[in-house]
């Protein structure tokens, strides 16, 4: 198992991007996982997508400035789940989510990165869940075949409010669309009152991976808070053979509370326990 650690650069929203990634280098990571998050990160898509190539060169040059790489490129099309999602029953709005999809492989390899993350869908009131579903396994399978003439892996990350956030549902679409892995992050699921149990088997799926503090209740807590056993998260990866990222994630936005941790600090000891890790595994 060879693995690096990286941080998101949506984790200090406050500070100018390059400032940013000098202080994720400072920090000591190796990677970033950046955020294309529109209107709520410091590149937004519909900005970086004019000409998506120039910008992704940019920022490879901007990320090697500081010694860093793009450790996963996350796109979020609108702080709401629904309007863009990947399944939406209008077809000229999963038109448009393609459009953004293959801009971003087009981000994704000019800035370095071999990973792309995405949302998975949601389900609709107007509908069944079964449309819902087999709509996103139709556009996940395309999107999985896109990534791949790209050379990059492509993921989803079941999170609150998606059509996967229960790990059974996740499990089940991995296995359902060829090809598609999983950016798993025990918290989304630990706030619904799962147990880590429940959550182990998605790390065989796992082809990036989230750290931050949770517990029932609370997507985001202080380390101290945490009830989330990363060790023996650690050693369960190690067994399938990992060889992705851990991606410290903590975030700072008014949503789940999102905005009452320092998210410094917080990174700070989880990039500390981490590194205790790897050592304990003489990585």
């Amino acid at each position: 198992m060879s693995v690096r650690l990286a941080c998101a650069d949506f984790t200090f929203p406050l500070l100018p991007h390059n400032d940013v990634l000098c202080l994720i280098a400072m920090l000591g990571f190796a990677g970033v996982d950046v955020g294309l998050f529109e209107s709520r990160s410091h590149r937004w898509p519909s900005r970086e997508y004019v000409h998506p190539e120039r910008s992704g060169a940019q920022l490879k040059a901007q990320l090697a400035d500081q010694g860093l790489a793009a450790a996963d490129i996350f796109l979020q099309m609108d702080p709401d789940f629904t309007p863009w999602a990947i399944n939406h029953p209008d077809a000229e709005r999963r038109a448009h989510a393609r459009d953004w999809f293959l801009r971003t492989l087009d981000y994704a390899r000019a800035a370095g990165a071999d990973h792309v993350t995405t949302l998975p869908g949601v389900t609709f009131a107007e509908e069944s869940v079964e449309a819902a579903w087999g709509r996103a396994a139709e556009e996940l399978a395309w999107r999985v075949e896109q990534a791949g003439r790209h050379g990059i892996i492509f993921g989803v990350e079941p999170h609150v409010g998606s059509l996967i956030s229960a790990p059974q549902g996740a499990a089940a679409l991995v296995q359902a669309v060829p090809g598609l892995t999983l950016t798993v992050d025990y918290t989304h699921f630990i706030r619904l009152g799962m147990t880590d149990a429940d959550v182990e088997p998605l790390l065989a799926y796992a082809s990036h991976f989230h750290v931050r503090g949770a517990m029932p209740g609370r997507l985001q807590v202080a380390y101290k808070d945490n009830v989330i056993d990363y060790a023996r998260v650690y050693d369960v990866l190690h067994v399938h053979g990992y060889s992705g990222w851990l991606g410290v994630e903590y975030v700072w936005i008014d949503w789940e509370r999102c905005n009452e941790c320092d998210t410094l600090s917080e990174t700070i000891l989880f990039r500390n326990a981490l590194r205790n890790l790897m050592k304990g595994h003489g990585h």
